[in-house]
């Protein structure tokens, strides 16, 4: 690629780059593998600010300015939480924001958060001035596009990427040049039960179908087992190393999408240096902001839409809980109901929860009577369709309380089903027959 003649001359230290940001400052922060680390850290070497407000989905790395001495200083907002953040939210030294993945992008282009600095990760300007998002565009483009000032590491190793992913160079406030490398993710190994709910999904999915999955291992245990299917498609809000697998054997083709034909779009990209290396200046992989990737709209207009979605619990009426853990907030609501209700309404879609029937070694059901009190309900009852654990696979949509609670039941662990029967007769006053049996309805 054919750089911008002399532009890193520009380039000056972190600590002058984040000179920028003054005390009661709304920041957005670039999420995921494109994470600002080398500024973030230089923020929080400063002593001088007070009442700073960032804002950001899931970051990679070490969350410096989250940490217990940075009190009053700064404060996180996550609109999607991750690991780093979730003692600081509990605690109460930084707070959650509820909202659809899609819903994010009009909070900063409206004003209803009016951001005064994005803080971004970029990739080196091309010779027309233009840089690139990388990996994650999601809400970054909203935010470098509202921000009145826009402040960007320029990493060597960010991928240059395609589809609504520019930040022009003339835009950037000020910038640090760096050599690093992103975050990774190496794929999951699913283990046994993570496996046989991977193979239930996988058996879900026809030829010609749209995929929407997330990370983890019983998405790459669903797409390591689609090897053998034809004209798959990705219209996703994320995904990993396990699709380039697929597009190289040939079973993704995304000739049968009638959004985005031919390309595999998505909004971010989490995983190894391998996914890096394929999307970068790939002319058939396109970013888009998530209020596109995630539009209800536009996702049901293509073609046997599979959604797979995962959950922490899920009730016997298919309340689905997904961002938290009774009252403590695990990670956030996401793209999940925005691609559940597109796979409903596609034209053959599947919109799925696939979740492992137990936890905490066994010693826990997934599969509950009631949600915990504080439990978030991500996918409602309405909304719910498949449900997927290692016992089997069944389709709530269209039935009854009593039906959905034979189906839940029968695919709990055995351990835990007299006793869900037994709660489910005290709460509805009616016996299960016990052992419906999970079923492809």
């Amino acid at each position: 690629m054919k750089r911008l003649p002399g532009w890193e001359a520009r380039a000056v230290s972190a600590e002058e780059v984040v000179a920028h940001v003054g005390s009661g400052m709304r920041a957005f922060v670039h999420g995921a593998a494109a994470t600002p680390t080398t500024l973030l850290d230089a923020l929080a070497r400063r002593t001088d600010l007070e009442s700073v407000r960032l804002y950001h989905l899931h970051t990679s790395g070490p969350c410096t300015f989250a940490a217990p001495e940075h009190a009053g200083r700064f404060f996180s907002v996550s609109l999607f939480t991750g690991p780093a953040l979730r003692k600081p939210i509990e605690e109460g030294r930084a707070d959650f924001m509820p909202i659809f993945l899609s819903d994010i992008p009009d909070l900063f282009r409206t004003a209803a958060i009016a951001l005064d600095v994005a803080l971004v990760q970029l990739s080196p300007p091309d010779v027309h001035g233009h840089c690139t998002l990388g990996t994650s565009v999601d809400a970054a483009k909203a935010a470098a596009d509202s921000a009145r000032i826009v402040l960007a590491e320029i990493n060597e190793r960010m991928p240059r990427t395609h589809g609504r992913t520019i930040v022009p160079f003339d835009r950037i406030t000020a910038f640090v040049h760096t050599d690093r490398p992103l975050v990774e993710h190496e794929p999951s190994v699913p283990n046994e039960v993570e496996s046989r709910i991977g193979e239930l999904v996988a058996g879900l999915i026809e030829d010609g179908s749209t995929l929407q999955m997330g990370i983890g291992a019983i998405p790459d245990a669903a797409l390591t087992r689609l090897h053998g299917k034809r004209d798959l498609g990705i219209h996703s809000e994320m995904f990993s190393d396990n699709v380039v697998d697929l597009v190289r054997c040939g079973a993704v083709t995304n000739r049968l999408k009638a959004v985005h034909p031919g390309r595999t779009v998505t909004s971010f990209l989490s995983g190894s240096r391998r996914l890096y290396d394929f999307v970068d200046d790939n002319l058939t992989v396109e970013l888009h902001p998530c209020d596109r990737t995630n539009d209800t709209a536009l996702i049901r207009q293509n073609p046997k839409v599979v959604a797979i979605n995962s959950a922490l619990e899920i009730d016997l009426t298919g309340q689905v809980c997904a961002d938290s853990m009774g009252h403590r907030i695990y990670s956030g609501i996401g793209g999940q109901m925005d691609f559940m209700r597109g796979a409903a309404l596609s034209e053959g879609g599947k919109p799925i929860i696939a979740l492992p029937s137990t936890a905490a070694g066994g010693k826990l059901s997934r599969i509950v009577p009631a949600l915990k009190p504080g439990a978030g309900v991500v996918t409602t009852r309405g909304h719910v369709h498949w449900v997927v654990t290692e016992h089997g696979a069944v389709n709530l949509h269209g039935r009854t309380l009593r039906e959905r609670a034979e189906a839940l039941v029968a695919i709990a662990h055995p351990d835990f089903r007299a006793e869900l029967r037994r709660e489910v007769a005290a709460i509805r006053h009616f016996d299960l027959a016990g052992g419906a049996g999970g079923d492809s309805r």
